[in-house]
């Protein structure tokens, strides 16, 4: 049956640079075209942690190099990043759709989520941006006052506030280049965290979790699926132990136990975990939400029942 589906790709697998990006686009590119063969209705979100700290880091060593050339604020980088990981994830799926005579238009769409002000994450960050440090290069910016946290085993990297997500501002764009059989590139990096302040929307100094931005724009555009993909094809309980148990399908009072065990690593699976309970707690009676967590490669079989973890009311 024709769905309409919410991707959230993660920022850590488009690369390290451009080459390895493009390339990752084009692997991602046969996946989502597979979708869209099967009849399926898409709206994709990515990631932009290591790419939204590579732009910070470029403009902070220009500046330092130059003194006309400014630091850019966050919301900035972010709009950066959803542009260039936008175009490379465009070009890619266009000319895969091409290849199979496929003639969905695809476009990147410059998103600005709203976030609450008063938001208890901005007094303590703990999004990471930016590459992988060492302890010692983590020291060092922590002795400059700049927050770090070491991220699920894989290094130390920088952190900033991550609020929640109130509201998609172009949501109804988004619905319209759907109804339309587009597909969108949107929210990229969870988008450009903007809150009302004097009658217009201004940017915050935060990242939003793309997952829970992936999240409220299912719930908004009443998808029926959300689909988070990650490097592994599964939700695991007792995650590389002995006893470890791989899960194929989750209610929801069973991943909140999970969550209360500390079953899921704070700094991977459990914001995905967390963003799937979100959308599908939005069910109604007339309308049940699925989320689905599974590598990208195992998406079309997710779908079908056949691969994934499968997270239901």
């Amino acid at each position: 049956m024709k769905k309409r589906i919410v991707i959230a790709l993660g920022g850590n697998a488009l690369g390290d640079n451009l080459e390895e990006q493009k390339a990752a686009a084009k692997v991602t590119a046969t996946a989502v075209v597979d979708l869209v063969e099967a009849g399926h209705e898409l709206a994709i979100v990515h990631g932009n942690g290591p790419q939204v700290g590579m732009i910070l880091t470029a403009f902070e060593t220009a500046a330092k190099a130059e003194s006309h050339f400014q630091v850019l604020p966050l919301p900035v980088c972010v709009a950066l990043s959803q542009g260039y990981i936008g175009n490379d994830l465009q070009n890619s799926i266009r000319m895969e759709l091409d290849k199979r005579g496929l003639k969905n238009p695809v476009a990147t769409l410059i998103t600005q989520v709203e976030v609450d002000p008063a938001d208890n994450a901005f007094l303590n960050p703990t999004k990471p941006i930016g590459i992988f440090l060492n302890k010692e290069e983590a020291d060092v910016l922590d002795a400059k006052g700049i927050a770090v946290m070491e991220d699920a085993g894989r290094g130390w990297r920088q952190v900033v506030a991550s609020p929640k997500p109130v509201n998609i501002i172009e949501v109804e764009t988004i619905k319209a280049m759907l109804s339309m059989g587009q597909i969108p590139i949107a929210v990229g990096g969870g988008g450009i965290p903007v809150t009302m302040k004097d009658g217009q929307y201004q940017g915050l100094n935060a990242v939003i979790d793309k997952d829970f931005s992936a999240a409220k724009l299912a719930e908004l555009i009443d998808a029926d699926m959300l689909i988070i993909l990650t490097a592994v094809e599964k939700v695991a309980i007792n995650f590389n132990k002995p006893d470890e148990k791989w899960l194929d399908t989750l209610t929801v009072t069973e991943a909140e136990k999970y969550i209360n065990e500390n079953q899921f690593a704070k700094g991977s699976m459990l914001p995905k975990v967390q963003a799937a309970i979100s959308f599908v707690q939005t069910s109604r009676a007339d309308k049940q939400h699925t989320a689905l967590i599974t590598m990208l490669t195992k998406a079309r079989e997710g779908i079908e029942g056949k691969n994934g973890t499968k997270i239901v009311k």
